[in-house]
């Protein structure tokens, strides 16, 4: 790790077109680069294919954002972030299991928004069984303490509480799910990069940084946005398997999962049509 006394931002939960979010990747990109973030993680729900064209992109874009692969896992007790994977990690199995299985690939393990009054959050027996776990590799990393969304405020003081007491490491995030929200809440960090980041939540050197909630006038409208982009997914969705009758067996085109080559089945990343896009970007900026 970096000795010179520099700290470095993060954002590690954010959501693309993916998933629910309503950005795609080149979005995410610019609004990363925008809020000076020197390290982000795309982290939607139970996929990882736009994390790997978002860290792929802004590598051919010579960004100073660096991006790291993650998933937001639905186990059966609740949300995990899951950072620094290779592969995806399968949902709806239990929390200890998903933890280990994060692990195994050499993965950090975060409990996503527990606390909330909600059934996709981990609870706080939940989160003192795992934390307790005879086996290391069954702990989390690290805890979101500060969660700007609407259900977070409530339950933020229990939860920062409970990270203490457990001694694990507290961190911020956005869980952007809107362009304009990523930022808004992050971490901090010593040292530059994503190697340097994983370091500090592994040795409990990262910290909360700063960040501000969604008001109530904000959350209906964000709702809202991730309803009709939802709506319009499952119309591309619709066409796309109907599409194959009406051209003859033609290659099948479905939802715009945010990232160039995503409309193709099956989606893969392609770095041509990223470069044309790019060049497109640049030639509308001249």
């Amino acid at each position: 790790m970096s000795t010179n006394g520099a700290r470095s931002r993060a954002d590690l939960h954010i959501h693309t077109m993916a998933s629910d979010g309503t950005a795609g990747v080149s979005q995410v990109l610019a609004a990363a680069e925008a809020q000076h973030l020197d390290v982000i993680a795309i982290t939607d729900h139970d996929r990882i294919d736009a994390a790997q064209a978002a860290q792929a992109m802004a590598v051919a874009r010579g960004l100073h954002v660096e991006v790291v692969v993650g998933e937001e896992i639905s186990t059966l007790q609740g949300h995990l972030v899951a950072l620094f994977l290779k592969e995806r990690v399968k949902p709806l199995r239990s929390l200890r299991r998903t933890i280990a299985e994060v692990h195994e690939q050499g993965g950090i393990a975060i409990s996503a928004h527990p606390l909330f009054p909600h059934f996709l959050c981990t609870q706080e027996g939940t989160l003192r069984s795992v934390a307790s776990d005879r086996d290391p590799a069954c702990r989390p990393d690290a805890i979101e303490i500060f969660n700007p969304t609407i259900f977070g405020t409530y339950p933020r003081a229990r939860v920062q509480r409970l990270a203490a007491e457990l001694r694990i490491p507290g961190i911020g995030a956005s869980d952007a799910h809107v362009v304009e929200a990523i930022g808004r809440v992050w971490s901090s960090f010593p040292g530059r990069g994503a190697a340097d980041l994983r370091t500090a939540i592994l040795e409990g050197t990262i910290e909360l940084g700063d960040g501000t909630d969604h008001t109530l006038m904000e959350s209906p409208s964000i709702f809202g946005r991730q309803m009709l982009r939802n709506l319009i997914g499952l119309g591309q969705d619709l066409a796309g398997l109907a599409r194959p009758v009406w051209s003859l067996g033609g290659a099948r085109q479905g939802r715009d999962l945010g990232y160039p080559g995503s409309r193709q089945r099956p989606a893969v990343y392609d770095p041509r049509a990223h470069l044309r896009e790019h060049e497109k970007e640049r030639g509308e900026q001249r």
